[in-house]
């Protein structure tokens, strides 16, 4: 606790590898905050000094952190194929109004193995027409893979964009069942 008796900031992070490249997993004490693809030295700084800054606080590697710990697992399992969901207090606090809410609505109604066009997705949350505001909140995602942005396609069955890169999205897609294995 701070000199006022709140609870000050705390957020930690770690760096776990995966099937489509290392990942940054950042968590706070409300829960995983952050998740960053392709963490190499200079994206996980460039990401920290981004998390430092919006939260407050410099983030602390830790990763035998209680905060991180059952996310390096779920994720972990994720990858491994043993586990399709992910039960995991989430922090919502780096993104805010329509980008939320598009965002829950896609972690609880649009489960593993299964997609979901932009405009269907749009239609869930009330604002039919708003494709492109939802690919928006696709691209502003700040927990992908656990809150599964992969799974949102075009209508017309390409597979649109991905800020993790189509290979990654692709990869995911597969690990899920829902395109074949990538040839190479």
């Amino acid at each position: 606790m701070d000199s006022h008796g709140q609870y000050e900031q705390r957020v930690v992070w770690a760096v776990v590898g995966t099937g489509i490249g290392p990942l940054l997993l950042a968590a706070t004490r409300e829960g995983l905050v952050n998740v960053v693809f392709h963490a190499t030295d200079e994206v996980r700084d460039g990401a920290l000094d981004r998390l430092a800054s919006r939260l407050g606080t410099e983030p602390v590697e830790e990763p035998g952190s209680a905060l991180l710990a059952e996310a390096i697992r779920q994720v972990e399992a994720y990858f491994a194929g043993r586990r399709q969901a992910f039960d995991l207090p989430l922090d919502w606090s780096l993104i805010s109004g329509f980008h939320r809410q598009v965002l829950r609505e896609l972690a609880a109604g649009v489960p593993f193995g299964t997609v979901v066009g932009y405009g269907d997705l749009a239609g869930r949350v009330g604002q039919p027409g708003a494709a492109q505001a939802v690919g928006t909140a696709m691209g502003a995602n700040p927990l992908p893979v656990v809150v599964p942005c992969h799974r949102v396609v075009e209508s017309g069955g390409g597979i649109g964009g991905f800020g993790g890169g189509l290979e990654a999205k692709r990869r995911l897609l597969a690990l899920e069942g829902v395109l074949p294995e990538p040839l190479f």
